[in-house]
């Protein structure tokens, strides 16, 4: 059975794409530190405790388990945070990578998929985004997450270390069996806070900016479930072990959602009201984020399979589990 390293697998997107990979015959081996990613959720491979900024595990790992590709998945990804300590994510997401790219060529492993993402865009253009728009990236997150697209881009140049970096819109959801989901500490993402609120563990949600040059002035984004996005990430796998070269890849479903929107269709699923209050803008964001993925479809025989409603019913189902589950009051408090 091939192996996978999965660095970050311990995460969100991470765990549900071990599942994935598990379950298209792939062993995936999770590579991660766990502090902000769960012991609990590496369901379906072993667990390898370490960090990407450490070379002597790293070696160690990657000579005893012989993968054939790796996912890499570890980050510092939340945004906020960037800004307010660019330092530790230029040292993670940059560092860290050149770093697993060197162990990666030590070993003869030449095969990555790289979570990328959308924030490379900055304020792009409100229709939606080709794969070639022009990156402008407004945060240390989004600018960290371009430099490594670069550096990936140039590896293959010189080193033939192939790569396909999926940009990503807003992956929410959760496993459809409740087996992983969207757990951060802290939350930073719509779809659970306003569960959250339908729950009545937050007062209301503060919607941030109701003028924006959208059709009820709230910002929108693309949503995409994470189950799609894992299976995004097979697929290019596949597409790299039957020899396919380096491509950066958009994985949304070509639709955007407002704010205001997920509100109203949080509350149909969860039949509770979901009180808003109303905020200032969040500086620099823009007004609407959309993926053109037409290229994910005829490169990687790709199609999102699950819409809206579909990505808040699965969260609903294992959010109420995770909040029902013993100490995780503590998240809360």
């Amino acid at each position: 059975m091939n192996r996978i390293l999965v660095t970050g697998g311990a995460g969100y997107i991470g765990s549900h794409c071990c599942k994935a990979l598990a379950a298209a015959g792939f062993e995936p081996v999770v590579y991660d530190n766990l502090s902000t990613g769960h012991r609990h959720f590496c369901k379906w491979g072993p667990l390898v405790p370490g960090d990407i900024r450490d070379p002597d595990t790293l070696s160690r790992t990657i000579q005893a388990m012989r993968p054939v590709a790796v996912m890499h998945f570890a980050a510092q990804s939340i945004v906020p945070r960037s800004t307010a300590d660019p330092q530790e994510t230029f040292d993670v997401n940059v560092a860290g990578t050149l770093n697993l790219l060197e162990v990666m060529k030590t070993y003869g492993v030449n095969q990555m998929v790289f979570s990328s993402t959308c924030a490379i865009y900055g304020n792009a253009a409100s229709g939606p985004i080709g794969e070639d728009a022009a990156g402008s990236p407004i945060t240390p997150y989004g600018t960290s997450k371009a430099m490594v697209e670069s550096i990936l881009a140039s590896y293959e140049a010189a080193y033939g270390l192939r790569s396909v970096r999926l940009r990503y819109f807003n992956a929410a959801g959760a496993a459809e069996d409740a087996a992983v989901g969207e757990w951060h500490e802290p939350e930073t993402h719509l779809i659970p806070i306003v569960l959250d609120v339908a729950l009545g563990l937050r007062p209301a949600l503060q919607i941030n900016g109701t003028d924006y040059d959208t059709a009820d002035g709230t910002a929108v984004r693309d949503y995409i479930h994470v189950e799609d996005l894992a299976r995004a990430h097979v697929a290019a796998l596949s597409h790299l072990l039957d020899g396919g070269g380096g491509v950066s890849v958009n994985v949304g479903t070509g639709a955007g959602h407002s704010v205001s929107e997920i509100v109203q269709a949080v509350s149909r699923v969860t039949r509770r009201p979901v009180p808003t209050v109303h905020g200032p803008r969040r500086a620099g964001d823009p007004s609407r984020l959309v993926a053109n993925a037409r290229r994910a479809g005829s490169l990687l025989a790709w199609q999102p399979r699950k819409d809206i409603e579909a990505m808040i019913r699965d969260a609903w189902a294992f959010h109420q589990d995770l909040r029902r589950t013993e100490g995780i009051s503590t998240l809360i408090a």
